[in-house]
């Protein structure tokens, strides 16, 4: 089993998504926003699979002090792609990419279903 997760390591949601993991003996691959940052091209995979309005962090404080021009922005895919490379903070997280799918946020019946079947 191969999965990729991502996110910043300081934030609870996903300390809570890393202790089920492990707790589980489940391999992954963390990708760290805040070290290495998100390119253009993997937000246009993620949206291929899932909806600008599923991917954005709308009740995160990032997203809550964005500019309402940028709030704006991360309402259409095209647009959105700027804020969310330079505000990371704005993606859902965790966001974990798994068999071709996303799994987005802290779901531990999701994540018995999805990664212990």
């Amino acid at each position: 089993m191969s999965l990729k997760i991502y996110g910043i390591k300081n934030c609870d949601t996903m300390k809570k998504a890393f202790t089920w993991l492990e707790d589980h003996g489940i391999d992954y691959t963390f990708h760290d926003y805040k070290k290495l940052g998100i390119d253009q091209a993997t937000i246009k995979s993620w949206l291929k699979i899932k909806p600008i309005d599923l991917l954005i962090n709308s009740k995160g404080p990032t997203y809550k002090k964005l500019s309402e021009e940028d709030k704006l922005a991360c309402q259409k895919p095209a647009t959105a792609l700027p804020v969310m490379m330079q505000f990371t903070s704005t993606i859902k997280r965790p966001l974990i990419e798994f068999n071709g799918d996303i799994i987005l946020g802290f779901n531990p019946e999701l994540y018995q279903e999805t990664f212990l079947k």
